[in-house]
């Protein structure tokens, strides 16, 4: 969709380090949704082994660098910053020539690229910050102290917020930082939430076959890093088993990330591996088949920092297919699932084992939770919802005075 001049609204560069694109989901929906309303756009971020630099796909210009290694300590920390960073600066002035643009939206973790955002401000750009994480609670959370590094990432977080034009949060409690913390003002800010479409996730027939012979399934979806509590999971799946020796479920862990390794030689150590499967990373129709087939779902993130307050997008695509929920009691996990979830405190795992045997138990109940959430995503948390509140986001910026960003070389 173009303009009545046949040009695009505006030309948007979405940067993001956590995940290659189209792989994270909430940005390339990002991307999908303003390039549909009429807006080109182009993102960089890592790209997957043996792919292409740049490459075009459904409208969206893609331009990728080769993911770095996994980081397990401060130091690598700091590498993976810096590695990202300066391939992101290279490929913004490869973007900046080929094409131009008029906003950068940057996408954290790190809250390092607001350094690109005032080279470029200072030539008619716009600078958004889409703010997916606290990056201090975050390091609060996975290395357990604070001091020098935490107030080093509170520093680079101000410098965003002081960067930002206007800045896009996953929910009200980032609102609530970003006011306080980074004295944004209320209309500065809008909230979009992610979640899938629900014209796209929908139950498909279930696969008995997905249970290997028992008569529950349980599963698992996310990134399995230091802070995702695949960990606390597979205890609470070691006292399902062993303490209260209930066999009858199989249990599907979906998903890849830096502790991926780490997690396999866990749930051999605990004899898990009749009862636990990593499927790693599936397509989504492979995905929607383990949903459709599953009887619970599993949100094991512990109770932290960054995890009170942050949106799980797994807690969302759980909701859009049905499924009742065991979780970990954490704010914005209530809010979004409400009574669709069962909420364990205390990060206990002993106590979620027997949620999930007591909920396997309850199939009355199970129906009822899974009911409940399904309306609730429908009715207020798709991304059909969001998308439309980031369209409107856009519409309202691009509206304000300002010098228009270069235009590409020919």
């Amino acid at each position: 969709m173009l303009d009545c001049t046949g040009k695009p609204k505006g030309r948007i560069l979405i940067l993001v380090e956590n995940l290659p694109v189209p792989m994270d989901r909430r940005v390339w929906q990002e991307a999908l949704a303003l390039t549909e309303a009429g807006y080109e756009v182009s993102v960089i971020s890592p790209r997957p082994p043996e792919e292409p630099e740049y490459m075009e796909l459904d409208g969206v210009h893609l331009y990728r660098y080769p993911l770095p290694p996994p980081t397990k300590s401060v130091v690598s920390f700091l590498y993976e910053f810096t590695y990202c960073w300066l391939h992101t600066w290279r490929l913004a002035r490869r973007v900046w020539k080929e094409r131009g643009f008029d906003v950068i939206q940057t996408c954290n973790p790190p809250d390092t690229f607001w350094v690109i955002g005032r080279y470029y401000k200072r030539k008619g750009v716009k600078f958004v910050f889409d703010q997916h994480d606290l990056c201090p609670e975050l390091y609060e959370s996975r290395f357990n102290r604070r001091g020098f590094f935490y107030k080093g990432l509170l520093w680079l977080e101000k410098q965003t917020y002081r960067t930002a034009d206007a800045v896009i949060a996953t929910n009200e409690s980032y609102k609530r930082v970003a006011m306080e913390r980074g004295g944004i003002p209320p209309d500065k800010i809008t909230v979009v939430r992610s979640g899938p479409l629900a014209s796209r996730f929908q139950r498909v027939e279930p696969d008995p076959t997905l249970k290997r012979g028992r008569k529950y399934l349980g599963v698992y979806l996310g990134v399995m890093g230091a802070q995702d509590g695949v960990d606390y999971l597979l205890r609470a799946i070691d006292h399902v088993v062993h303490t209260f020796g209930f066999h009858d479920c199989h249990f599907a862990l979906i998903g890849g990330g830096d502790m991926y390794p780490d997690l396999v030689k866990l749930s051999q150590e605990l004899q898990l591996t009749k009862f636990v499967e990593f499927t790693g990373r599936i397509p989504d129709e492979d995905l929607l088949r383990y949903f459709s087939t599953a009887d619970i779902a599993l949100a094991p993130d512990p109770l932290n920092p960054l995890n009170d307050v942050s949106t799980m997008n797994k807690v969302i695509e759980y909701m859009a297919v049905g499924l009742p929920i065991v979780s970990f009691d954490l704010k914005e996990s209530r809010f979004s699932a409400q009574d669709a979830a069962v909420y364990i405190p205390n990060n206990d795992e002993r106590a979620f084992a027997q949620a999930i045997i007591d909920l396997l138990n309850d199939p009355e109940r199970r129906a009822q939770m899974g009911e409940f959430g399904h309306k609730r995503f429908l009715e207020c948390l798709s991304w059909e919802h969001s998308r439309q509140k980031l369209i409107e986001f856009y519409d309202h910026l691009m509206a304000q005075p300002c010098r228009r960003g270069r235009t590409p070389t020919k």
